[in-house]
């Protein structure tokens, strides 16, 4: 039976490749693109990513993106139960399965198991793996193609010099001793324009920089 899929999409370089792995299955279709926003700013929550670009995304992927508006602020307690109102709108249309772009953070892991629980929705993580696997992860998204931007750097563990750089060789190479590779410690985050995720790339220019709540995000733009 083939799985039905929604994928959480976070603009960034982890899901669109977790999209990319998804449809090396053949026994997998990936129906959706979860992706949560800031309702006031109309961005990705933590990559400060347009709406407009991810819905250009969906587009490029030629998946149906499942939008969600967050309030501003949002406390976890009106997070959760706006998840278990997607998680329900999910169970009805079908949905047999929820895959996450997460990397090896077990604590994130087990609150999706914990949230899916009971739901008749099984979660999937389809780039798990170990702290020591992501520098090979990181070259193998590289090598198949992808091209994606950071948009947001916290300076607590990465100079904010870093926030617009492209996600490449040269910056992996001049990554500090510590810093892990995919970001995966929140050290900083990414928005993907290309690869083979994507029927074609995404036009972006880079705006300007600021700093705000203690991390430095650096503005994308369709071009």
């Amino acid at each position: 039976m083939t799985a039905r899929v929604l994928l959480s999409w976070s603009s960034g370089k982890d899901s669109a490749w977790a999209l990319h792995r998804l449809r090396q299955q053949s026994n997998v279709e990936v129906v959706g693109l979860l992706t949560t926003f800031n309702q006031a700013a109309e961005r990705v929550a933590m990559h400060a990513v347009r709406q407009v670009l991810v819905e250009a995304q969906a587009a490029a992927a030629g998946v149906p993106l499942w939008p969600v508006a967050l309030p501003f602020p949002c406390n976890n307690e009106q997070y959760a139960d706006i998840m278990r109102g997607v998680v329900a709108t999910a169970q009805a249309a079908g949905i047999t399965h929820m895959a996450f772009g997460d990397l090896f953070l077990e604590d994130i892991r087990a609150y999706r198991e914990t949230m899916l629980a009971d739901t008749g929705i099984t979660p999937l993580f389809p780039l798990w793996g170990a702290p020591a696997d992501t520098p090979g992860l990181a070259r193998e998204m590289l090598a198949g193609g992808l091209r994606a931007v950071l948009t947001c750097v916290d300076p607590a563990q990465l100079p904010a010099a870093f926030a617009g750089r492209a996600y490449d060789e040269a910056l992996l190479k001049a990554l500090p001793a510590g810093v892990d590779p995919c970001g995966e410690n929140g050290e900083f985050h990414t928005f993907c324009h290309a690869g083979p995720m994507f029927a074609h790339d995404l036009p972006i220019a880079v705006g300007a920089s600021l700093n705000r709540d203690g991390f430095c995000f650096t503005d994308v733009m369709p071009a």
